[in-house]
């Protein structure tokens, strides 16, 4: 471990306020801190993504073009999950998926309890999100209903694709069938995992930790591009979120039917195999861990020393890893 560690009270002064924050945010209530760092993150994701797919929406039933595209929802999503691993990851370790969370359970000895708290947070990050974009778009929204009650369509297109709550909660394609729609949620969320894993290896001598957050974010936005038409969720925070929140605006009618369960759960068996196949093909301990990776990791440790403690779970598979390696 360096030495010449200079941390940013060294450098910095705070006001008094903070500093007796700090002590207490690191002690009794850090697990806030943490769950709170989880909310935001998934918050800047859907509210990202979100924000695009309601222009994608209302602009045809309004007949106003050019508001938004496929391509720039998966833009979107992209920016949205840099944000958050930029922003939250280094207070709680960047989930942000209860997939990701529950794998890390099982495969990195994330504690239960605290895992349950993680998920909570994120569906409340998803949830808000969809509110406040409501709110935000309130007013073309309503036209939008109005349009097509105007028509006589609204009662058989609000909870599609095509209609308003669409954008919120996700719904299928009417006709499409249910067992493809699994299909195409398995997969794509078997090689978003495999994505993923594969960009926070700490032996990935080509994704670089700063590098990391970009090739997590342009495959999200790929599998958006290739696969979000037959239905995808690819994060059940956001799924559950939006549908809550759905449901909040619209009713119990706006649950989803047979769909809500295969949008919600199947990323994370499918998320479970993806981090099996890496860990059994592609990971490998008696790999370098190269300086960047390593310099990452010592900061984090430097920090949970700094407090006595790992500053999350996530610092402490890193401190394995450093031993393991050493």
């Amino acid at each position: 471990m360096p030495t010449n560690v200079v941390h940013l009270r060294d450098v910095q002064s705070r006001s008094k306020f903070f500093t007796i924050w700090e002590k207490h945010r690191h002690t009794t209530v850090h697990w806030l801190v943490e769950c709170f760092a989880e909310f935001l993150g998934v918050f800047f994701y859907v509210y990202a993504g979100v924000g695009s797919q309601v222009p994608f929406i209302v602009g045809p039933i309004l007949s106003i073009d050019g508001l938004s595209s496929v391509l720039q929802i998966g833009l979107a999503y992209a920016c949205g999950i840099i944000f958050a691993i930029t922003i939250c990851s280094s207070t709680s370790g960047g989930h942000f998926n209860p997939a990701v969370t529950i794998t890390l359970m099982l495969f990195k000895g994330f504690p239960v309890f605290k895992a349950v708290r993680y998920i909570i947070a994120q569906i409340l990050g998803g949830y808000i999100a969809c509110l406040l974009i409501y709110v935000q778009w309130h007013d073309l929204i309503t036209a939008s209903e109005l349009v097509l009650a105007a028509a006589g369509t609204l009662d058989s297109a609000l909870f599609t694709p095509q209609g308003p709550a669409g954008a919120f909660g996700l719904y299928v394609i009417p006709g499409l069938s249910l067992g493809r729609v699994f299909l195409n949620e398995f997969v794509t969320d078997v090689f978003l995992a495999l994505v993923i894993w594969g960009s926070i290896d700490p032996t990935n001598v080509l994704v670089t930790p700063q590098l990391a957050p970009f090739v997590i974010a342009i495959a999200y936005a790929a599998a958006i591009w290739g696969f979000a038409t037959p239905a995808l969720a690819a994060n059940p925070a956001r799924d559950i979120g939006g549908r809550l929140a759905a449901m909040t605006i619209w009713g119990k009618q706006a649950a989803g039917g047979r769909y809500a369960a295969i949008a919600a759960l199947t990323s994370i068996p499918a998320t479970i195999l993806g981090v099996f196949i890496h860990e059994l093909f592609l990971t490998d301990y008696a790999r370098v861990i190269p300086s960047a990776q390593r310099e990452y990791m010592e900061v984090h440790l430097n920090h949970a020393h700094a407090h006595g403690k790992a500053a999350s779970d996530v610092s402490s598979n890193e401190k394995a890893d450093l031993e393991h390696n050493a």
